[in-house]
């Protein structure tokens, strides 16, 4: 991608919700958000002070949601529940490492086992309708699916890598490496840079993707938000 273009990296979910997943998107002209099945996240772009006044629309009391990257100033009926610093990672190139295990595309017939499984491991981020997202792929233990990677934010020129997940019963087997190899070359072969976050506190994670060819951009936020009344 040309370099122009990955300023739209630093907030992913408005461009996605812009772009490629314009079709999911509830909101306005300042404010977007991903129908409340598909995803947790609320974007904006405007910089005007009370830009998040109108949320009150389509966020009830007591539920919360994810913004990306810089934080507008709050209603006085929503705080933030937590931050989780992510790096942000890129990839531009093919991916060369065996794939040992069978991967196969799920659908909507692998929806309980990966709602079972990604919330097992990273509860919070994944809806009902997340898989709707993009394509996912997974790697089972006779008929139990025990990896999954899949993508999820989308806008053009970029694809996130995503719920990158194995069950803790099956890791070592490098399944991680292979999944997301393929969803990775996938893209990168249809003239599409995959991106992946990963908490900056998972060296291991970090290096891993290193590993597999993806180069650090930024660090970025994921703030918790929550509409209290």
């Amino acid at each position: 991608m040309p370099a122009a273009t990955y300023h739209k990296l630093n907030n992913p979910a408005w461009f996605s919700l812009s772009e490629a997943h314009r079709h999911f998107a509830i909101g306005n002209e300042e404010i977007k958000l991903y129908q409340h099945s598909i995803a947790p996240f609320v974007a904006c772009v405007s910089n005007k002070e009370n830009v998040l006044n109108g949320l009150d629309e389509w966020i009830s009391p007591g539920n919360s949601f994810f913004i990306i990257g810089e934080l507008p100033r709050l209603p006085a009926n929503y705080i933030t529940e937590n931050m989780l610093l992510c790096v942000q990672m890129v990839c531009t190139t093919i991916i060369n490492i065996p794939a040992a295990a069978v991967i196969e595309e799920l659908n909507e017939t692998d929806d309980a086992q990966m709602v079972s499984l990604i919330n097992q491991v990273q509860p919070g981020y994944y809806k009902p309708g997340t898989r709707l997202m993009g394509d996912y792929y997974g790697i089972r233990n006779n008929s139990e699916l025990v990896a999954i990677t899949g993508e999820r934010m989308r806008m053009n020129g970029f694809t996130e890598i995503s719920a990158v997940v194995t069950h803790p019963q099956f890791t070592g087997r490098k399944y991680a490496q292979q999944l997301v190899a393929h969803a990775a070359n996938k893209n990168i072969e249809a003239g599409t840079t995959p991106f992946l976050h990963v908490a900056e506190t998972n060296e291991r994670a970090v290096k891993l993707y290193e590993y597999l060819g993806f180069v650090q951009r930024r660090i970025i936020a994921f703030w918790k938000i929550k509409r209290e009344g």
